[in-house]
């Protein structure tokens, strides 16, 4: 089955919230960074803009800016309705209320949008679904993160997970999962298995952020060759 843009619910991040999701030094920004599943985050567009190196990796990027924009523009609504439904589920610090939260992920999605067409020409963003083969040489990148997606849908079962970090691995020296909760915030059995296979392998490590905005969300896996 294709991807289909209607099944996207599109919702941004920004640089300051990754670098604090993802526990990013100075040092680590100045590294071949890889991301999975951005989305219209603008942390390319913002590391880019500080002379990073950033490449981001969605299937939403088969889709136009315009088709984006109208997507974004169709769920916008809806999410925050869900949003004001289950406040008491965040923790209302970082980010200071429903407001605030709109404000950051709307002004994060339209930077990205005036990004986007550039970006994907300079093959920063680049069209592709995990788990499928990268085109990309071992260890070309220094370090992979994925935000809210690996180990969050545990619906895509232990096998999707694990092939689809196995790739990440091939083509990263080091990946970072955030956050390593399921949806509902609660620690899954996916998440043990995962980490219980990749300690078989590789250096594991659990961080505490200093990111928390859903209730529990606030550990960071980090998995090293």
């Amino acid at each position: 089955m294709s991807f289909q843009l209607n099944n996207v619910v599109p919702w941004g991040r920004n640089f300051a919230e990754y670098k604090l999701m993802f526990d990013l030094s100075d040092e680590d920004l100045k590294k071949k960074i890889a991301g999975f599943g951005d989305g219209p985050a603008s942390f390319n567009y913002e590391a880019t803009k500080q002379g990073y190196n950033v490449t981001s990796f969605d299937p939403i990027y088969q889709f136009s800016a315009d088709e984006l924009r109208n997507r974004i523009d169709e769920v916008r609504t809806i999410v925050m309705e869900q949003m004001r439904e289950n406040t008491e589920n965040y923790v209302w610090t970082n980010i200071k209320n429903l407001d605030d939260l709109e404000n950051r992920r709307m002004s994060a999605m339209r930077l990205f949008l005036t990004d986007y067409e550039k970006g994907k020409a300079e093959k920063r963003y680049i069209y592709h679904e995990l788990p499928e083969k990268l085109p990309y040489e071992n260890n070309y990148f220094d370090i992979g993160l994925s935000s809210h997606f690996l180990l969050m849908y545990t619906m895509l079962g232990f096998d999707f997970h694990i092939s689809a970090m196995t790739e990440m691995l091939r083509v990263c020296k080091e990946i970072r999962i955030f956050p390593i909760v399921d949806l509902d915030a609660n620690k899954s059995e996916l998440t043990a298995d995962v980490i219980k296979h990749f300690t078989e392998i590789y250096n594991v490590e659990i961080k505490q952020t200093k990111y928390e905005f859903q209730k529990g969300d606030n550990k960071l896996l980090v998995i090293r060759k």
